[in-house]
Formats: C-alpha cells, structure tokens, sequence
C-alpha cells in the first residue's frame, strides 16, 4: 500500500471528526464539515495544495475555530478572503473576513509565503470544532477554557486529538502556543499526557489586531524569530 501523505491523513482526520462527548446545556458544538459540503471540498484542496508530500513539520496550536475563520473554511486562521487572495482557493459558498486571519497571513507573508511556511508548518487546535454559547443576543463564539465545566468535559477529547495531530508526521521537541491563557491550558495536558519537549507561548492573533496594532510589526518579528529559531540577540 503507498504511503498516505501528510495532506491525505489531515484530511482523513477531519473527515472523521465528531465530538459526542459531554457538554455544559449552554454550549454548543458546531462541526463546519457537516453544516456546509463546500468547507470539506476547499478543506481538501487546500491540503493537496500545500501539504501533499510526507515532509515531518512543525504544530502550531490555536484555540479551538471560531464561526467565521476556520468554522467557514476548515482551514485554521484562515477566512474565505485570504483563502482566495493568497490559497488561489475560491469559496462561493460563504464570505468571510476574521481578524486573526488579517495577521496570520501578514506574519507568513514576511516569513516567505504561504508555499514556504506551510511546508514547514501545520497549525490547528486541540479542539478543531467551533464551539458556542448560549447568551441573550444568540449564539456566541466560545473558548475551550472559557468555562471550568466546559473543560473538564473536553480534555481526555483535547488530549486525544493533539496525539491525532501528532501521529500526522508532527516534530514535538517544540510546539508553538497561540495565546498565554491557551498556554496554560495546554500545558497542564502536555504534563498530564507528555506530547511535547518544549512549549514556545507567542501571543494570539486577536489579541495582537484587537489591542497592539500600533506594535503588530513587532509582533510579526517576534513570530517570525520564534518560528525560524533564531534569538532576538
């Protein structure tokens, strides 16, 4: 049997991604692969394209998706916009915009281009489904973390999922955390189920377009120093 590449086990995960767990009454899941069949048919295309080889690469860990990026395309921090002005992958389907995915591809494009950083590495979530809360307003975007309840109930799922992620062809001697507050989170499982030999912490996406868009240069500096291993020296 020929080997399956690193684009074909991504997308054999997702195919197969369900969460029948627990869950607190005012959360919901939301699965994008099964609420639009256009997320699954971009989703694949967009493995073949940059990840249809068996080169090992490095995780980078999200959140879990919101609504509007990954909840759209299947694609992690990627909206409907950037997925066709810089994947050359069209959604007819949806129209999105995400602010993650705003710097996201800002910060590869300086790191070389989509072709450069996607070889070299793959991001997602340990928990890849968009998840929702009940308010007065409707239905919110949601955290993994955001409730004591809600994580309890998603973590052996979580610590299943990263060991998923890693069977893909992942390098664990280090990870790249988006998020301080995610990097607690993910370092209590990594003591619990010992995934990774070291944790890089570097701020997340929203955080950085939301409240320091003065500095996003710096930040984009720092990703990239991080990401290419060289000191700040």
């Amino acid at each position: 049997m020929e080997d399956h590449t690193f684009a074909d086990k991504v997308i054999e995960f997702n195919k197969n991604l369900h969460y029948n767990g627990a869950l607190p009454d005012r959360f919901q899941v939301l699965n994008p692969y099964f609420d639009n069949p256009e997320t699954m048919d971009v989703m694949q295309q967009f493995y073949h394209k940059y990840y249809d080889d068996s080169i090992q690469r490095k995780f980078m860990i999200g959140i879990n998706p919101s609504r509007h990026g990954a909840g759209v395309t299947g694609v992690p921090f990627t909206d409907t916009k950037r997925l066709e002005s810089i994947c050359g992958i069209s959604m007819k389907s949806a129209h999105t915009h995400e602010v993650s995915s705003v710097f996201m591809y800002d910060m590869i494009e300086q790191y070389g281009g989509a072709g450069k950083f996607y070889k070299d590495y793959y991001i997602n979530s340990p928990f890849p489904l968009a998840i929702v809360r009940r308010s007065k307003s409707g239905w919110l975007n949601a955290n993994y973390y955001d409730d004591k309840e809600l994580f309890e109930d998603v973590k052996d799922f979580m610590i299943n999922t990263l060991k998923k992620h890693i069977s893909l062809n992942i390098d664990t001697s280090e990870v790249f955390i988006l998020g301080k507050k995610n990097a607690d989170f993910i370092s209590k499982l990594n003591k619990e189920a010992q995934l990774f030999d070291k944790m890089t912490v570097l701020e997340h996406p929203r955080y950085i377009q939301q409240y320091k868009l003065k500095e996003k240069q710096i930040y984009i500096d720092k990703y990239i120093l991080a990401l290419k291993n060289k000191s700040l020296e």
